[in-house]
């Protein structure tokens, strides 16, 4: 009786370190919630409706409440509502694709085998102009072969089928969001993409399928029009410009936007992360828009 007594004992115990520790957990959880919470008010000078003035309507929220039911009844009630996505490599790592900068999974920590000077050299162009071989080595682990879009890219693509995607912008130069069916007209690539391709001495164009051959046969796509060139996917290296598109579309889409979605980005990274300024700046007196961040 002693031994289960005291057995028992040693499982109570281990029961409340257990519930201690999904306690402190939870806490944390909580904790990092609120701080996000308090920082999506304050960039976007989103008021309480309870604290402020029922009568100054550019000090209102629009969401009751940053919450998948606050942005649900939103929906719903708002007509004719327009909705901005902005995404980045947090909905594709479940599709197997790695991100840049997680510890031990990062892709930047995965590079020691390239002999690069230092891990951002590979997605360098003037890198990539003296020896390509190391990126199109990498290439072949990235190319969207086998890869297939996650709920968050169908989650994407339900909104424009409902009427409510004004445009998707991300950062992953996966293509994902396409093959999920995505139209091209809804999506921003800030970052370029691997769908197609140009020839960095003639500019002669092509697609990711003629790519992508090159590349899996271990060979450096060279352009077949002059022969010379070598044939660079469309993502934007360390030392060039960010799409055209990008900033077109960033200065039209965002002033008629009633609402923000995040996925997958820690928005650390610009010019995209400052996207989420464009409308408060543009418009700091009349706040229609509001934000919810998803993980």
């Amino acid at each position: 009786m002693d031994k289960e007594t005291e057995e028992d004992r040693k499982d109570n115990n281990s029961d409340e370190k257990t519930q201690k520790v999904s306690s402190e957990s939870s806490d944390i959880e909580d904790s990092e919630m609120e701080r996000l919470r308090r920082y999506l008010v304050q960039k976007l000078r989103l008021v309480d409706l309870s604290t402020s003035n029922q009568n100054d309507q550019s000090q209102q929220r629009v969401l009751h409440e940053l919450s998948l039911d606050g942005i649900v009844k939103f929906i719903k009630e708002k007509p004719d509502c327009k909705i901005i996505t902005m995404a980045g490599a947090g909905i594709s790592t479940s599709a197997g694709i790695p991100d840049f900068r997680s510890p031990s999974s990062g892709l930047y920590h995965k590079l020691d085998k390239y002999n690069l000077p230092y891990p951002q050299a590979i997605f360098e162009l003037d890198f990539f102009m003296k020896d390509p071989e190391p990126f199109f080595t990498l290439a072949r682990e990235l190319l969207p072969e086998g890869f297939r879009p996650t709920l968050s890219h169908y989650f994407i693509r339900l909104l424009w089928e409902k009427g409510l995607l004004l445009r998707h912008y991300t950062q992953n130069i996966d293509t994902l969001e396409r093959i999920a069916g995505l139209p091209s007209e809804k999506l921003v690539e800030a970052h370029g993409t691997f769908h197609t391709g140009r020839c960095l001495k003639c500019r002669a164009p092509y697609m990711l399928t003629w790519m992508k051959e090159k590349i899996i046969e271990g060979m450096i796509p060279k352009c077949e029009e002059c022969n010379e060139g070598v044939v660079k996917p469309d993502i934007v290296f360390f030392g060039e410009t960010l799409p055209e598109r990008f900033q077109v579309l960033a200065d039209r889409d965002f002033v008629q936007a009633d609402l923000l979605i995040i996925m997958g980005s820690s928005l650390v990274v610009q010019p995209f992360a400052s996207l989420i300024d464009s409308r408060v700046k543009g418009h700091p007196e009349h706040i229609q828009q509001d934000i919810l961040r998803m993980s």
